[in-house]
């Protein structure tokens, strides 16, 4: 996969903020829950209406296309069109959402903990090593989006990470060698997701087709 990444700016109504958690619905799944993150399987059914909630400040990947009218606490809204793989990113507020269109959208969000522990800085930093298969898609002063591109059998320089998050959004085989010299072997499938503490390792794509993931790291 190797579309530009579309990272949408949902503005929020003034006074509408809060870190509240979203309540997981019947349509949503906690994947992961610790100390820096909640991250929320999401699959909105064909014309879905979610009513308004208060939601800290979320990342959010999408796994499917997605047409949806975003509803604001102050009755403004705007409708969103994005393609599978887009990122957006939301600040803490409150909203209600409707699926417009006549498929589910399939989604994960990463809300952001308020108060989080702060991760390592990094010395080998793989978009300034790497940049042709580490763009960044988004930026901020808590998170850093990347979008990882993995030709068939490319090879990554030896480089760290902070504490991330990790949606892989097609099947990929890589082999990773550790700081320490050990060799883990990582098959994944389209959709799963992961979580990672701060590491180094040198990753390995041992598939023939193109892969690609999302990695949210975690200021």
């Amino acid at each position: 996969m190797t579309q530009k990444l579309l990272v949408t700016m949902l503005a929020l109504a003034a006074g509408a903020v809060g870190e509240e958690a979203v309540k997981p619905g019947h349509d949503s799944k906690v994947e992961i829950d610790n100390a820096w993150v909640r991250v929320v399987r999401v699959k909105h059914p064909p014309h879905a209406k979610i009513a308004m909630q208060q939601h800290p400040a979320i990342v959010t990947v999408f796994l499917t296309d997605a047409h949806e009218k975003i509803t604001a606490a102050d009755g403004k809204a705007r409708n969103l069109d994005l393609k599978a793989g887009d990122v957006g990113f939301r600040e803490a507020g409150k909203e209600a959402e409707e699926n417009l269109s006549d498929k589910p959208i399939d989604a994960v969000m990463i809300e952001l903990k308020p108060g989080a522990p702060k991760s390592p800085p990094v010395a080998l930093d793989p978009v300034k090593l790497d940049p042709e298969h580490h763009p960044v898609v988004f930026e901020n002063d808590r998170v850093r989006v990347i979008h990882t591109l993995l030709p068939p059998h490319v090879k990554s320089p030896m480089h760290e990470h902070p504490h991330y998050v990790v949606v892989y959004l097609t099947e990929l085989h890589t082999t990773m060698k550790m700081g320490d010299g050990r060799l883990v072997d990582n098959p994944r499938k389209a959709g799963d997701i992961g979580w990672r503490d701060p590491l180094q390792h040198q990753t390995e794509q041992m598939g023939d087709t193109p892969a690609a993931e999302i990695q949210v790291e975690l200021k």
